[in-house]
């Protein structure tokens, strides 16, 4: 075997470092043990409950077919807000609406309230979107109630956001809330548990949530149809295809590639690396504003205007729920309870394990 030089040898490595320097390595962070499933998300509330509320004074008339600007115009904030204190409390168990957005939202071990940082992931793609008053509401129990610095506050759609500041202008937030739009887009690969891909694949997620910098993540979705591949319907945990990449959510496994994202910690929380057991929860809140909703979907206006809202905090429970008593018992609409069951029953869960069997708990 020929010789290498000194000089050559100083020569090449030299030049492997340029290329490394040019080209930096991804490093993906190890997974460490998944989700223990079964174990408690949100230590002060019911991870089990879903509550509902529905009301025709949270609107003015009645229009199903129209536009988000319309309906923007039709919503009766104040009716919105008292409704989702009453869903606070049903949720959180208390009288106070004061206590019960207390103990939904859990300051993060070390911080201060003023120096939390929110993230909320809202569906922005087509045409149909969340109303500003159930949006504001929540912004405004943070910064209001609970100290937070709107600066603080991000309000994003990693896939669909794109024109979200300008095409939905989100009124009446409180001073310093940031429409992020994509928020910087999803380009940061993290490790994906179980049922996808055995556990051994990546994917891409927004970039904030990959590195730990948010320490509250609220979930607000609608309810619309999509594909019977996902039970027929998207709603919290499809909502996350705006939080990682979707792309694999129309490949083979999309069902299972949907499930394995919402048991992350990116979306779940911190986990203790030996147990799987979340730390500190960090998806606090599902919020399904339902004011407006649709049997087919995902894209066009709505076609029916149910006037609902619904809360819970582990959001394959709500989606169950919500699809099994919402979209099929009360609207009629068709979902695959195959798909639909696969929610509960991959994160340990059987509809006998739910209050009243899977019913809505109307407040």
């Amino acid at each position: 075997m020929a010789r290498i030089s000194r000089r050559e040898f100083v020569k090449n490595a030299l030049f492997a470092g340029t290329a490394i320097a040019a080209s930096p390595m991804i490093f993906v962070p190890k997974a460490g043990a998944a989700w223990e499933k079964k174990s408690i998300v949100h230590p002060n509330v019911n991870n089990l409950r879903v509550v509902g509320i529905t009301d025709p004074k949270m609107v003015h008339g009645v229009q199903p077919v129209t536009s988000w600007a319309v309906q923007e115009k039709m919503v009766v904030k104040e009716r919105v807000w008292e409704n989702m204190d009453k869903l606070a409390c049903g949720l959180a168990g208390t009288r106070s609406p004061e206590d019960a957005w207390r103990a939904v939202f859990i300051k993060p071990p070390g911080k201060s309230w003023a120096h939390t940082v929110v993230a909320i992931k809202t569906n922005n793609i087509a045409l149909q979107h969340t109303r500003s008053a159930v949006l504001s509401k929540v912004c405004h129990v943070f910064t209001d109630l609970l100290g937070v610095q709107g600066t603080n506050i991000h309000i994003f759609d990693g896939v669909h956001g794109g024109s979200m500041a300008r095409n939905t202008p989100f009124s009446g937030l409180p001073e310093g809330v940031r429409i992020e739009d994509q928020w910087g887009g999803i380009n940061t690969p993290v490790p994906v548990p179980a049922p996808w891909g055995d556990g051994r694949r990546t994917t891409k997620c927004l970039r904030h949530l990959a590195e730990g910098k948010v320490d509250i993540l609220v979930n607000i979705a609608l309810c619309k149809g999509h594909s019977d591949t996902y039970g027929g319907f998207t709603m919290t945990m499809k909502n996350h295809m705006g939080t990682f990449s979707p792309m694999y959510v129309h490949q083979d496994e999309a069902l299972e590639y949907l499930l394995a994202v919402n048991m992350t910690p990116q979306v779940l929380g911190p986990m203790d690396a030996k147990t799987g057991r979340v730390n500190h929860p960090l998806q606090q809140l599902c919020i399904v504003d339902a004011l407006w909703a649709s049997e087919g979907g995902p894209g066009g206006n709505p076609r029916s205007q149910p006037n609902f809202l619904a809360m819970g905090v582990l959001s394959p429970v709500v989606d169950y729920v919500l699809a099994t008593r919402f979209r099929k018992e009360k609207m009629g609409w068709d979902i695959n309870l195959e798909a639909t069951r696969r929610m509960l029953t991959e994160f340990g869960y059987q509809p006998s394990d739910l209050p009243g069997g899977g019913q809505i708990i109307e407040v």
